[in-house]
């Protein structure tokens, strides 16, 4: 009863910020938790576990917070919105704050409640493919984990299969892609996990594939609703 009366009292930015918090907490146990998991036995689980488990936490996410705060749980996606005016200049520390501070909750939680194994979950690109190909993979995942969470917005929730539509994307981006270049689509899911492991060499690429993939397809949605303005 508490927690609702609180809840009552929270201006809407701070419903969003609490959002976001959660729900990109969610996401990062589920993405990072099972890759620990699958370290811990072994690789026995594999890549559909490893595809599943985000998708089921993103999922979730969305229809337990889409309505309050547009279910981001990602900074590159953060951007994507504010690119395309969804989101207010004055909303964008809510939201970053919020994402940076889910994800390293996440990562704490997996460290100290599921293992500390693969890195904590960090991401990792292959280098055995040429560095331009794991880049381009990278901002190919993102552009289209951007371009179906427009798709959702515009369709105003794809009739309920708002989660599912994100979630899959997100699971069939992991599936098909992660081998080349770790299919984060998320700088918030990557950095986390790297801080706290110490593994922290390629988080340039996650930081700067992620924007530009969610960027590319946000400005392109812009021009076609705004025009050259």
């Amino acid at each position: 009863m508490q927690v609702l009366r609180l809840a009552k009292r929270l201006t809407p930015d701070q419903k969003k910020f609490f959002a976001e918090v959660i729900g990109t907490f969610i996401v990062v146990v589920l993405a990072t938790g099972s890759v620990v998991l699958d370290a811990k036995f072994g690789g026995t689980l594999g890549i559909p576990f490893i595809a599943f488990a985000p998708f089921v936490g993103v999922a979730i996410s969305v229809y337990l917070f889409g309505k309050i705060s547009m279910a981001h749980f990602n900074p590159a996606v953060t951007i994507g919105f504010l690119i395309t005016k969804h989101l207010r200049k004055n909303q964008l520390l809510y939201y970053l704050g919020a994402e940076i501070i889910g994800a390293l909750l996440g990562s704490l939680f997996v460290k100290y409640i599921i293992g500390n194994e693969a890195n904590l979950g960090a991401n990792a690109p292959n280098y055995s493919y040429p560095l331009p190909v794991i880049f381009g993979i990278e901002v190919l995942a993102s552009a289209l984990l951007m371009a179906v969470i427009f798709a959702v917005v515009h369709t105003k929730g794809l009739r309920g299969f708002s989660g599912i539509a994100i979630g899959g994307i997100v699971g069939l981006d992991i599936f098909f892609l992660a081998f080349i270049s770790g299919a984060s689509m998320n700088p918030a899911r990557s950095l986390a996990p790297a801080l706290l492991s110490g593994s922290v060499g390629d988080l340039w690429l996650y930081w700067s594939a992620t924007f530009i993939g969610t960027s590319a397809v946000a400005f392109m949605l812009r021009k076609k609703l705004f025009g050259n303005e």
